[in-house]
């Protein structure tokens, strides 16, 4: 039997599109595969989006801001002298975009000019830290993301 052109390349279009609905299918029932939001209740998070706009525009006004900076013991933050620790309250979130499982929060409630998040509670990876805090009644928000190795 002899195949013309057409048909073999009907056949193979259709292989191919066989092979990549089976991974796809593979990937979709399989929990090693998981596909989840980053933040659950996204539109809500969504209308929010001003007020965070302005938090963070706030933090980008200060002259002095706060530093995140990775060292031997962790992630340290450190805010500059002229704010009175213990006036600084807040919550620092840390998040690993590829395991939800992971993700915590630490309050900062701190008496002097630096908060420590020990090397011990992150895994090797991607962070995305978001920082946010209020000062005297003004709200600010801080992002940043690290790579633990």
């Amino acid at each position: 039997m002899k195949i013309s052109w057409g048909t073999g390349i009907v056949i193979a279009i259709a292989l191919f599109m066989s092979f990549i609905l089976y991974f796809v299918v593979k990937v979709q029932m399989n929990s090693k595969y998981d596909n989840e939001l980053v933040v659950e209740e996204y539109y809500k998070h969504d209308a929010r989006f001003g007020e965070e706009m302005q938090r963070v525009q706030n933090a980008a006004d200060l002259d002095q801001k706060p530093i995140i900076i990775q060292t031997a013991a962790g992630i340290t933050i450190v805010f500059p002298a002229v704010f009175t620790p213990n006036k600084i309250k807040g919550m620092v979130s840390l998040y690993r975009p590829s395991n939800k499982k992971l993700d915590f929060e630490i309050p900062i409630s701190i008496s002097n000019p630096s908060l420590l998040i020990p090397k011990s509670d992150l895994v090797g990876g991607r962070w995305d830290i978001n920082m946010e805090w209020q000062y005297d009644g003004k709200q600010y928000l801080t992002k940043d993301t690290f790579y633990i190795k």
